[in-house]
């Protein structure tokens, strides 16, 4: 029947791990590649999963006291070059307007990489005494950062992402704030997007240019990689002296404020991917997913289901995000494994028979399985069904955690253990550079953070020998 042909096969998900997540993004409808190298188009789909995603991280925002604001997108590069670390850090990637109007610029403009810089000079302007602080803005914006790889969510040139700048009147405010902000990302990941989360303290070598800590929430993808999903970072004052940010303290002397920045981007599409997908294609956790529930009717041709349909999604959709399948060019099995590949969580089957009985079929799309529900009780039992669905698909993850993370007492045992079972490795570690830039060398993996919750493993650092500091978590990233 019409376009029925049309398969929407995908890679194995064990054969070529980078084919099968490309195909889900282009089959699944949630982007597509651009005439604009390294830049996608992100599709209706793709769109309103990252509205959902936004609109729940804005909401816990501001119950946090931070008000959202708009800044311009080019930073003359007079403002880039005030704080030495972070233009270093970012020079590689910065992307330039020299030209416009026809004419050379007197001074060239770079394309917002992050908004650090535009922040302090405004706050310079906005800030004098004690009295207005703190501030605590946030926005919602794209920015451009020149990747050599792309690759789409994970690592596109231009991307959509929330940039949050705050500063603060004493510093012990400033980390809390940095801390409070990570534990909302830590919530954003976990009860929405469904995907167990490591918190921890950024390395030196690691952390954000120009800030003084880096706070970091990690996420381990099915094949073992780990995904940097979301970062916090305090400044302490290294912006607000460069950028000469002062305020009269409430002893009438003149100090700088303690700054802060935190941001998540569109790569948490890409996590939720790589996380829950399987060989049917995507598979949405139910708080985030645009569709919540499909119904699809079997044989609709007939008379009376369509109209039964109807009234079912009349009635569902004042709870639910729910969508009508009524497509006549599309068989019922075509219907079934498209809306799978789109990860729709729990998906209506209603025939004939089914309206004859009262009845209808409630798929999961996590575990595949069937049950069939009194029509009267349907409502009910799918706010239930997306919750177990939810916290199933959150658990499967944590197994996954648990089965891919492992010790190692030396750098060969680090290797060995990426090799035979990506994932994370934990070690003891002296805090040394040298260590940390051997295990890149001789493994690829980085440091993924120094984790909150510390664990003694062994008193030496599994590289050198040297007497241990810290327990650190390595892992392969993306």
């Amino acid at each position: 029947m019409g376009n029925d042909n049309f398969v929407k096969d995908i890679t194995n998900i064990e054969d070529d791990f980078t084919k099968w997540y490309t195909d889900i993004v282009l089959k699944a409808e949630l982007a597509d590649y651009t005439d604009t190298k390294g830049c996608i188009a992100i599709k209706p789909y793709g769109y309103a999963i990252w509205e959902n995603i936004q609109k729940y991280t804005d909401n816990k925002f501001k119950e946090t006291g931070v008000e959202n604001v708009y800044f311009p997108v080019l930073i003359p590069e007079n403002l880039l070059q005030k704080e030495k670390d972070h233009v270093e850090g970012f020079a590689p990637e910065v992307a330039w307007v020299t030209n416009a109007g026809g004419e050379e610029l007197e001074e060239k403009y770079c394309i917002r990489p992050t908004s650090e810089t535009m922040f302090s000079i405004l706050y310079s302007k906005w800030l004098s005494s004690w009295r207005d602080l703190p501030m605590i803005y946030n926005q919602w914006c794209n920015v451009l950062r020149w990747e050599k790889e792309t690759r789409p969510f994970l690592r596109s040139r231009e991307f959509l992402w929330q940039e949050g700048h705050t500063i603060h009147e004493t510093e012990n405010e400033a980390k809390e704030r940095t801390v409070k902000m990570l534990e909302i990302y830590a919530d954003v990941v976990e009860n929405l997007l469904a995907i167990p989360v490591l918190k921890g303290i950024k390395t030196e070598k690691e952390k954000f240019a120009g800030a003084e800590e880096t706070y970091t929430v990690e996420c381990l993808m099915h094949n073992g990689r780990a995904l940097q999903s979301a970062t916090s970072h305090y400044f302490g004052q290294n912006f607000t002296k460069a950028f000469d940010v002062r305020f009269q303290n409430r002893d009438g002397k003149e100090e700088y404020p303690y700054q802060t920045s935190w941001g998540l981007s569109t790569r948490l599409i890409g996590s939720i991917i790589m996380a829950h997908g399987d060989n049917r294609g995507l598979k949405l956790p139910p708080k985030v997913a645009p569709i919540q529930v499909v119904i699809v009717p079997i044989a609709q041709h007939k008379e009376g289901v369509l109209d039964k349909a109807n009234e079912l999604f009349e009635d569902l959709k004042k709870n639910y995000r729910i969508k009508l399948d009524d497509r006549d060019n599309y068989s019922t099995g075509f219907k079934f494994n498209d809306w799978e590949m789109r990860g729709v969580p729990i998906r209506i089957e209603i025939g004939p028979r089914d309206i004859e009985n009262g009845v209808a079929v409630l798929v999961r799309r996590d575990t595949c399985e069937k049950e069939t529900v009194d029509i009267s009780k349907l409502n009910e039992r799918i706010g239930i069904l997306l919750e177990e669905i939810h916290n199933n698909m959150y658990n499967m993850c944590l197994e996954n955690v648990k089965n891919r993370t492992t010790v190692a007492y030396s750098l060969e045992e680090i290797e060995e253990n990426l090799n035979k079972n990506q994932g994370y490795v934990k070690t003891m570690w002296c805090e040394g550079l040298e260590c940390e830039n051997k295990v890149k060398e001789v493994t690829g993996a980085h440091s993924r953070c120094i984790p909150f919750e510390q664990e003694v493993l062994h008193k030496k650092c599994a590289i050198c020998g040297k007497d241990a500091k810290k327990m650190i978590v390595w892992g392969r990233q993306y």
